[in-house]
């Protein structure tokens, strides 16, 4: 890893992939063993961060709100607080860790080949994926959702299988997490170069003399401003690739010239080609949650446990005081107002003033508040989409984006379905242990909405409509994707429609997100789309 100020002003690769995140690492890695190939990353590393590192200070990197954060967050103007990654590694720097292949007619429907798709999951596992210690909180959900019929009960496992099963975890035993970064490990260091703190600005494009424009290069700056220029090497296979995540990359090919044409002529950007469906399609999968005072004492968990419902709903439990949080934190872990995980902020009052407000609200609350954990439901899918635009041409700031949350009806009867199920999981014998027997589940659902779960108005009947519930505490768990989706802006080997010699390949290219935690799959297409790629180029060498 270099600082892209030590870049020089002009470069030439066979492949310039864009994003350093969970799909371009392993691409770029595989890549670099027959091709020359820059990775462009707009963070820094990962690497000797405890923030990002260590399970116990899981939260703390989406708290940070500071211009050199691995994370930087945003706000759909659907009122939900959310984050984006900056930083090598991408996501997998900054979530809970859970690993879980997608469903086996997910890879049929999408059309990958399946043993291909085996062999890329195991390369990633090799690096990354771990089988989790299970303490009391996490065996207690799982034995509930045992008890109450999720079942069967599929022990540990990477696959996706209904019923309820203990999955994979990218901390390992001793707590330390491994990320995406980590699959660099298996790169030719003779064929990679790997920038940090490099922010491209556009896709530089040749049109003259061309059928249709075809990409040539790149123009990134360095923290110092400085501007650079990558360009392809000439060859019929070299390619830029776009890995900057689902809203990294619709808004870049925005800012390169390719998007609505009305949408673009308003920023002043000049066109290349009229693709009014980037930035379409954009979905997050709504997570709510149910906050759980425990009368003892529990583990610091993420993710381990997941109930695949029949009705398209997982269930997944978090715990420990990282969650809860200290009352001496400010920040309040994950339900802390600055990550927008658990006070009531309309969303014209988005100030630093409101959320310290929000902060003091909660070092008001008892102590015992905060010792517990949670249960979520994700839902499948989801159904329901929206759209992203430009607020400008810096592709520093965050685009606005909408997601939508339960348009469809039948992403709210999942959800409906899902907390049901959640109440009926806390009230198993199994989990009798860590609830208070005098705490209704109305009035567990009432403390997770006095906190500042996101900036959307409350309702009055919040806790006495399950629907309402779910419209009112929506969260992400940051699976959103979409906004270059396949067969709208690419092609199913993920070329950029209309153009030559530019790919996307991350999650934004999903219709739906895959299996019940999708960065296995998403880490598991860069490896996978390397492979397709080179065996690509080596079959045209030869020829």
């Amino acid at each position: 890893m270099r600082d892209a100020t030590s870049a020089p002003p002009v470069s030439y690769y066979d492949y310039i992939v864009i994003g350093g995140g969970t799909a371009g690492c392993p691409l770029a890695a595989t890549l670099s063993h027959n091709a020359s190939v820059l990775l462009l990353e707009r963070g820094g590393s990962p690497y000797g961060n405890r923030n990002i590192t260590d399970l116990e200070a899981f939260g703390a990197a989406l708290s940070d709100l500071s211009p050199s954060s691995p994370s930087q967050r945003f706000i759909s103007e659907d009122g939900v607080i959310n984050a984006r990654a900056r930083v090598l590694g991408g996501g997998s720097c900054l979530n809970a860790g859970f690993y879980t292949r997608a469903a086996p007619e997910y890879v049929r429907n999408v059309g990958w080949d399946g043993k291909l798709v085996n062999e890329s999951y195991a390369w990633v596992e090799r690096l990354v994926a771990f089988q989790p210690k299970m303490r009391q909180w996490q065996t207690a959900v799982r034995d509930g959702l045992l008890e109450i019929g999720i079942v069967p009960d599929n022990g540990f496992t990477y696959d996706h299988i209904p019923g309820t099963k203990v999955g994979g975890s990218i901390f390992d035993e001793s707590g330390q997490r491994h990320t995406a970064a980590d699959l660099l490990e298996y790169a030719n260091p003779r064929g990679i170069a790997v920038l940090l703190h490099a922010y491209v600005h556009r896709i530089l494009f040749k049109r003259r003399g061309t059928v249709r424009p075809v990409a040539r290069g790149v123009v990134f700056r360095d923290s110092a401003g400085a501007k650079h220029r990558a360009y392809l090497r000439r060859g019929p296979r070299n390619e830029v690739i776009v890995s900057a995540g689902a809203l990294g990359s619709p808004q870049l090919l925005m800012l390169s010239g390719l998007g609505p044409k009305a949408h673009l002529q308003a920023h002043n950007i000049s066109l290349v080609l009229d693709q009014p469906m980037v930035g379409q399609g954009m979905s997050d999968n709504p997570m709510n949650a149910v906050f759980i005072p425990s009368p003892k004492p529990v583990e610091v968990s993420l993710i381990q446990v997941v109930g695949i419902t029949q009705f398209g709903s997982f269930i997944e439990a978090a715990s420990g005081e990282n969650f809860g949080g200290s009352v001496s934190s400010k920040d309040y872990g994950m339900f802390s107002p600055k990550i927008g995980q658990l006070a009531t902020v309309p969303p014209k009052q988005r100030t630093p003033e409101a959320l310290a407000k929000a902060i003091e609200d909660m070092k008001s609350l008892d102590s015992s508040a905060f010792q517990g954990g949670f249960i979520l439901e994700k839902i499948t899918g989801p159904l329901s989409t929206g759209h992203m635009e430009l607020r400008s041409r810096n592709p520093k700031d965050n685009p606005s984006v909408t997601f939508n949350y339960f348009q469809d009806p039948d992403d709210l009867r999942k959800c409906v379905e899902g907390i049901l199920t959640i109440e009926r999981v806390i009230d198993s014998k199994a989990f009798a242990a860590f609830k208070y027997d005098s705490m209704t589940f109305e009035s567990l659902l009432n403390l997770t909405l006095s906190a500042p779960v996101n900036l959307r108005p409350r309702h009055q009947n919040t806790t006495t409509s399950v629907e309402q519930f779910c419209r009112d505490s929506v969260m992400t768990i940051w699976h959103y994707h979409g906004g270059c989706q396949v067969g709208m802006v690419v092609d199913r080997e993920y070329r950029v429609l209309g153009v030559d010699a530019l790919r996307v390949i991350d999650g934004s290219t999903f219709n739906h997100s895959p299996g019940t935690n999708p960065q296995a799959t998403v880490m598991m297409l860069g490896r996978y789309m390397g492979v397709k790629i080179l065996s690509e180029r080596l079959a045209s060498e030869a020829a």
